[in-house]
């Protein structure tokens, strides 16, 4: 029996015990004697319950053995890996950092390991293992993922010790390796928020962390002491530099409100910095549970507001265009208009491709099906690019249309009514094709699809405004998956993941975390699908078949929702 496997079946054995005998409780100690509870207002410092249960190493193994059980126990971060450091020799587990990265592979299965010594060679005193991945991704030190693929080689040096067992000694890298299912269990993902230029969005930062009962010290600490992921910093504000949390930690009492401990130096902050300070910090607990922030300062509460911040449309409907009518489609099949749109797309004559309308409903970009772009308005239809090959446009949340020729990446241009179009500086370097694009309803970042040297990727970008919001820049490129083939739709899914649609070998949907793993949709998409519209969750997405159909995931299969469709339209930052 692998350790593996006596890794899964412990953890399902201790689960299945838990839930017969006590199916009310939320976890129960697996070892030692019984302890006192929390106190009121206390928070758990050790690790959250039912983390995988990993196994020491067993005696007689030989080093291929001693590594692949060391891997194995990486899946437990109870007691800062205590379990894992039992393969370790006594000054490497004093200096071993397992929390420095995680590289992340595709599967126990694929590993290979190559040992300098056999396992039934009795007099040597040291040994070389070598572990060759497949590696998919790796995580590092603040948490933050990225999309490596490729093979890698991860080497460790072991020595005998006293009593014949093989034990580490040495690493090539501090860190542990999850497969890529294992990873989600042991990591859980978080969001730290950071204001856009103009204070009126929050944009997230996905990081990954252990998963431990303290994670609200963890993720305060992540976004106070640190920094925004180096990508997406040239479109965000970080986080305040003259204060800093104090003290060792955050205290979420049981209506889970947070204490936040700060540093003299926010005494001196205005009402205004306190407010947007607990505003970003309220909302990245969010993934912690947390409900309500108090910032404090040497035990005593301080005054701080709220600052309002723009959200995204809790429900847009489905816009549709069929023979006559744009507008939202109802659940009885009806067409209702939008107001100042309707009219004024109905006046258009030659075939629409594409439509795209902005929160506010007041602007829509229209691109007909030879490719040229317009912006329509409540009693105004103005053509803003004519080039040849454009892709379907994208709008953003401050008005400006940006399109693109498909054979020219770095050509992307911003448009308004207002002002003569204008290109924007450093578009997808090394790019030679775009498909897709699509700016967030934030505006602080644009996704797409590029191609370069044979390959597909989805790639995001950091967008740099000027003081009018206009765009003027992007920051480089963040890969975060490449694809296997050509893709009919991108879209935004709420405000941290992005959903491709895909048509090659079959139609699929995969939802892409930006700075996380990838998700391919149990149910196949519908035939013949051809454009996709985004949505705030994935049960509001929503594809446009061949057959004029448009269809809406629910549970493993594609439903009908609404017929005789031409055009399925999209919402700005969707």
């Amino acid at each position: 029996m692998t350790a593996r496997l006596r890794i899964r079946l412990s953890a399902i054995a201790a689960a299945l015990t838990t839930a017969l005998v006590l199916a009310g409780c939320t976890g129960l100690p697996t070892a030692g004697p019984p302890n006192a509870g929390l106190e009121v207002g206390g928070e758990e410092t050790d690790e959250r319950p039912f983390s995988a249960i990993a196994e020491g190493p067993e005696p007689g193994g030989s080093p291929a053995q001693i590594v692949e059980g060391f891997l194995d126990a990486s899946m437990s971060p109870t007691n800062s890996w205590e379990t894992a450091r039992k393969f370790l020799t006594e000054d490497f587990s004093r200096e071993w950092k397992p929390e420095a990265a995680v590289t992340v592979d595709s599967s126990v299965d694929e590993r290979d390991y190559d040992s300098s010594v056999q396992p039934d060679d009795e007099d040597a005193t040291s040994a070389e293992v070598g572990v060759t991945l497949d590696q998919v991704a790796s995580v590092d030190a603040d948490g933050a993922y990225s999309a490596d693929t490729g093979t890698a080689k991860a080497m460790y040096r072991l020595v005998r010790e006293k009593g014949g067992e093989w034990r580490i000694a040495e690493a090539a890298r501090d860190g542990i390796t999850l497969d890529v299912e294992t990873f989600t269990q042991v990591y859980e993902k978080f969001s730290l928020k950071y204001f856009d230029p103009t204070w009126t969005h929050l944009v997230p930062d996905v990081r990954w962390f252990p998963r431990r009962a303290a994670m609200a010290t963890t993720v305060v600490r992540a976004l106070m002491s640190g920094e925004p992921s180096e990508w997406l910093a040239p479109a965000v504000r970080p986080f305040s530099s003259d204060v800093e949390m104090v003290g060792d930690a955050v205290t979420v009492d049981e209506s889970q409100v947070a204490s936040v401990p700060l540093s003299r130096a926010a005494l001196s902050a205005s009402p205004t910095d306190l407010a947007r300070m607990r505003t970003q910090l309220e909302a990245s607990l969010e993934g912690a549970g947390v409900t309500q922030v108090r910032l404090v300062v040497d035990g005593v509460p301080l005054d701080a507001g709220r600052v309002t911040v723009e959200e995204p449309i809790v429900d847009p409907g489905v816009l549709v265009l069929d023979d006559e009518t744009f507008g939202t489609a109802t659940s009885g099949g009806e067409i209702t208009p939008v107001a100042g749109l309707t009219a004024q797309i109905a006046k258009i004559v030659d075939p629409i491709g594409a439509i795209d309308v902005s929160a506010d409903a007041q602007l829509a970009s229209v691109q007909l099906r030879d490719g040229r772009v317009f912006a329509v308005s409540d009693g105004d239809t103005n053509q803003v690019d004519g080039r040849p090959g454009l892709i379907a446009p994208s709008l953003d949340p401050f008005g400006f249309i940006w399109t693109v020729p498909t054979s020219s990446a770095s050509k992307l241009q911003v448009a308004t009514t207002k002002a003569e179009p204008l290109f924007v500086a450093d578009a997808w370097p090394g790019a030679e094709s775009i498909s897709q694009l699509r700016v967030s309803a934030d505006g602080a970042r644009v996704a797409a699809i590029v191609s370069s040297g044979g390959g597909r990727r989805v790639v995001v970008a950091a967008v740099i405004r000027d003081e009018e919001q206009q765009p003027i820049g992007l920051g480089a490129p963040y890969e975060v998956a490449p694809l296997a083939g050509p893709a009919q739709g991108l879209s935004w899914v709420g405000a941290d993941s992005v959903a491709v649609l895909s048509t090659v070998p079959d139609p699929t949907l995969t939802m892409h975390i930006i700075g996380g793993p990838s998700t391919v949709s149990s149910a196949l998409a519908p035939a013949g699908a051809i454009t996709l519209a985004g949505a705030k969750t994935v049960t509001g997405l929503r594809v446009l078949s061949s057959d004029e159909s448009v269809y809406a995931q629910r549970g493993s299969f594609w439903q009908e929702a609404v017929s005789d469709v031409r055009v399925l339209g999209t919402r700005a930052g969707y």
